[in-house]
């Protein structure tokens, strides 16, 4: 897949039409813009929402008539209708009818060459109905379409996504934790549930999550939802049990020692693999950045092999 990508940009570079700029000035010459910027969260778990505002604010600001305006980025219920519509509202044009304004997440699994980008559904929804036919002119070029009623909709797909998946993560780390106390294997397990055909869908426990999408976006729900007064136990204690997951590794390597007979402390200790993904040469939230310096911290000597890390 990723030598797929590489070729596809390579061709494209040599297109003359085809142009990389750093200039936003260059964007009153497009007839289709499409907003994809980081959405990660600080360190109090808030959405750290200052790329997608800068980055929306200089859309708006540079918004000619009649252009398609597409937000990509994941973030919380309402940011696209905020961050964009009322924007270009206040600037005397109106969505719909002077310019098209959607919102479409982006669905892209890297390294995964079973779903290419473009053979997986893209959800569009729009600030009105011809703003969605304006934006789905543009996306099906990329993918196939599958269209929701309204900007919203399509914001909370995105979140429904990743926070299914956040939960799931959730709930088997526990189950392996439940298989290593009756010395059952979790992994056999697994596989044996998954050749039911129906009602369930294999999830595999691991050191945490990374990445841009599980550990950030379901924080955006729960930001929005505190300040809206819903509670969200199920998902708050997913979370919490994932942010807690690198430290239960850390003290699993304390006791696999310590059944050896040897402390932390002076310990050698080789972790195989630091991305947050296999083949994904992406450090985002890679639960490695939080285990080795914990290592460290309890005296042990830690190196790393990952050979797209150098």
């Amino acid at each position: 897949l990723l030598a797929a990508d590489h070729d596809r940009l390579r061709d494209l570079l040599d297109q003359p039409e085809f142009t990389l700029t750093a200039d936003p000035a260059r964007m009153a010459d497009a007839d289709g813009i499409i907003v994809c910027v980081p959405t990660p969260v600080d360190e109090h778990l808030d959405p750290d929402l200052r790329a997608l505002r800068i980055a929306c604010d200089k859309v708006v600001e540079l918004a000619v008539p009649g252009q398609t305006i597409v937000l990509t980025s994941t973030s919380y219920v309402g940011c696209t209708r905020e961050f964009i519509v009322k924007g270009l509202m206040n600037r005397g044009m109106t969505p719909g009818r002077d310019v098209f304004v959607a919102f479409s997440p982006e669905r892209i699994d890297p390294g995964n060459a079973k779903h290419p980008q473009n053979t997986v559904l893209r959800v569009v929804g729009g600030a009105t109905e011809e703003c969605a036919i304006r934006a789905q002119g543009i996306l099906e070029r990329i993918a196939p379409i599958h269209p929701v009623s309204s900007l919203e909709a399509a914001e909370l797909t995105k979140l429904l996504e990743n926070t299914f998946r956040a939960v799931n993560i959730s709930m088997v780390n526990e189950f392996a934790n439940v298989a290593a106390a009756l010395d059952v294997d979790i992994m056999e397990v697994i596989g044996a549930a998954a050749t039911k055909p129906y009602g369930f869908m294999p999830f595999y426990p691991g050191p945490g999550v990374g990445g841009h999408c599980i550990p950030c976006d379901p924080q955006y729900l729960l930001w929005q939802m505190r300040a809206a007064r819903v509670p969200m136990p199920l998902v708050s204690q997913a979370m919490t049990s994932i942010a807690e997951r690198p430290g239960y590794v850390v003290q699993r390597i304390r006791e696999v020692l310590s059944d050896v007979g040897r402390g932390i402390r002076g310990a050698r200790v080789i972790v195989a693999g630091v991305t947050y993904k296999p083949g994904v040469a992406d450090l985002r939230e890679s639960s490695a950045l939080e285990i080795i310096p914990a290592l460290q911290r309890a005296g042990a000597i830690v190196a790393y092999y990952d050979r797209l890390v150098p």
